[in-house]
């Protein structure tokens, strides 16, 4: 296993475990413990030594399984993470509420890494208003939690202004090879970098799409290659080769995909991409665009729209109806990820939108599709 610096004074594993999605028994809520603690044990012998849950995985039940894994000596060997879940926070007295309930959920006395869960525009409003930096001061202070930071879904503006509110220990933000220009991205990555702030890669896989059998086009690419890796590897290897990266999270659910990671990352260096290995990812990257029904190139000149449509957003998550195969997860994204006052459906047709797009799109069509598909 690979170490690197995090937070100034901590050694991370390169690989952390995600505990959002381990294998249950009928309902997620309902975690296959017997499955689990041996894939996180095991995960956890072999050298992971970051661990990381929230309030809200597994309908609630994933900070008491974590507790229950680290049992039998397991806590010490590990730095735990957690995060405050900001969108149930109403009023100042509620970040001690949660972070008491998560210490207890956890069985422990400290938190070495907490995070503020999934900031955006409003959320990080609403929490800063209501003192969440001096709460995060004081029980930093206090030995509750020992390292600040946050996770993060909106636009690259809304990042560096957080960034730029306070001394954060570290960050966790969205990336992969398909998305180098979404939410923070690599500007992003960068940026916390140059702040002297730890960065932390979620959605490493894309939420497994990158790991899945890929279209023909794309598998012909990466067998195209004289190094045959599997898609997951390959997408691993990217995230790792970018120097700014402390370490990357995976959901893995099944003991062989513990295994298969681990030895992934034994050697995936920062910098050791070839020029040639980064062209092909970089066809592949091209490749999974030309699958895409709508020729959206996020140029975001059609925002903001009057009616607070998140027209990009909707064509991203329509797209991957396509891209991936994945009718499904597309549907989930567009009705519990994306909010209702952003959705296709709340278009008034005003036309400003196709008034300004360089592609000529007819958005205002392409939106009633995009409802009609994911609803």
């Amino acid at each position: 296993m690979q170490y690197r610096r995090f937070a100034k004074d901590m050694n991370v594993s390169v690989l952390g475990f995600g505990m959002m999605r381990l294998p249950f028994i009928d309902d997620e809520a309902n975690i296959d413990d017997e499955k689990a603690i041996r894939m996180v044990r095991y995960a956890i012998d072999n050298g992971v030594n970051y661990i990381d849950t929230a309030y809200p995985y597994h309908k609630g039940n994933s900070e008491r399984f974590t507790a229950k894994v680290l049992k039998d000596g397991y806590r010490e060997k590990v730095y735990l993470a957690t995060k405050m879940p900001v969108w149930l926070v109403n009023q100042k007295e509620d970040f001690d509420k949660f972070l008491n309930e998560q210490l207890r959920n956890l069985e422990t006395d400290y938190i070495d890494c907490y995070l503020l869960h999934a900031l955006n525009k409003n959320s990080w409003e609403k929490v800063y208003n209501l003192g969440v930096l001096d709460f995060l001061t004081r029980v930093k202070k206090e030995g509750k939690i020992r390292k600040i930071g946050f996770s993060f879904h909106d636009e690259l503006d809304v990042f560096k202004k957080i960034i730029d509110s306070f001394d954060w220990d570290f960050c966790q933000i969205q990336f992969n090879y398909l998305d180098e220009d979404e939410q923070a991205g690599l500007k992003g990555l960068k940026y916390a970098a140059s702040k002297g702030i730890s960065v932390i890669i979620m959605e490493p896989l894309k939420g497994g799409k990158l790991s899945k059998k890929p279209p023909e086009k794309v598998e012909k690419l990466w067998d195209s290659y004289k190094v045959k890796r599997t898609p997951a590897e390959w997408a691993l290897r990217y995230v790792l080769n970018h120097e700014e990266v402390s370490l990357l999270l995976s959901g893995m659910n099944t003991l062989e995909q513990v295994e298969e990671n681990i030895k992934i990352v034994e050697d995936a260096r920062p910098n050791t991409l070839s020029i040639e290995e980064l062209d092909l990812i970089n066809k592949v990257k091209s490749t999974y665009k030309s699958l895409n029904q709508i020729n959206c190139t996020n140029c975001r000149y059609c925002m903001p729209c009057p009616a607070e449509v998140d027209i990009p957003r909707n064509f991203a998550i329509y797209n991957n109806v396509f891209t991936y195969e994945d009718l499904e997860g597309s549907k989930h994204a567009y009705k519990n990820i994306l909010s209702e006052k952003n959705r296709a459906d709340k278009c008034v047709e005003c036309g400003k939108c196709e008034s300004v797009c360089p592609q000529k799109l007819p958005i205002r069509k392409l939106l009633k599709e995009v409802h009609s598909t994911l609803s």
